[in-house]
């Protein structure tokens, strides 16, 4: 049995709690993948795969299932500590090829930075795998303006999450992921 995704969607929680394990619920609840077996997976865009809204994503999945992601995720309970977690995206022109995901987290980075050092990150992947030559010591800018010239990479985008851990030093959960849909929507059970 193969199985290859023919879409991906982007989501992102935080959420807080006393307890850990329960903030990081929180924050699956917040990014709407809570009913969901996940299981994590390695940083592979599948080819021909279709990046799809959050909604249509979670339309064609049924509570229980199990269910493929890219995540980041990072917590505190250190009162004020900034946290991110992100996941960069780097899709091929060729949409028979491979493309990347990246998962990065971290502390006392806004949004913005995480972001651009996941979707960076992605990006690097996917233009070492094509034989798209750059310098990794120019600036992220740069290296983006070279990719888009080389004509090779098609789309790159990330998605983060940050937040300020709880003043009260409740646990602060954030996520960040790509969750892969099946190739086929899991019929609704009737009965």
């Amino acid at each position: 049995m193969t199985i290859l995704p023919r879409y991906v969607f982007l989501t992102k929680g935080v959420g807080r709690h006393r307890e850990k394990l329960a903030s990081f619920e929180a924050a699956l609840r917040d990014a709407g993948i809570p009913s969901f077996n996940l299981v994590r997976v390695s940083s592979i865009f599948p080819p021909r795969c279709k990046l799809v809204s959050r909604k249509r994503g979670l339309n064609m999945l049924t509570p229980g299932q199990i269910v493929f992601v890219v995540m980041s995720d990072n917590a505190t309970s250190e009162p004020h500590r900034l946290i991110s977690a992100s996941v960069g995206v780097a899709i091929p022109k060729d949409p028979s090829r491979y493309g990347y995901l990246s998962e990065y987290h971290s502390f006392g980075e806004r949004e913005a930075k995480a972001g651009d050092y996941a979707e960076d990150l992605a990006a690097q992947m996917l233009a070492t795998t094509l034989g798209v030559r750059f310098d990794p010591d120019t600036s992220y800018d740069e290296r983006k303006e070279t990719w888009k010239i080389s004509g090779e990479i098609y789309r790159t985008q990330s998605i983060t999450q940050s937040a300020i851990g709880d003043k009260h030093g409740r646990w602060t959960s954030v996520v960040a992921a790509a969750v892969l849909v099946p190739n086929e929507p899991v019929p609704e059970h009737s009965g």
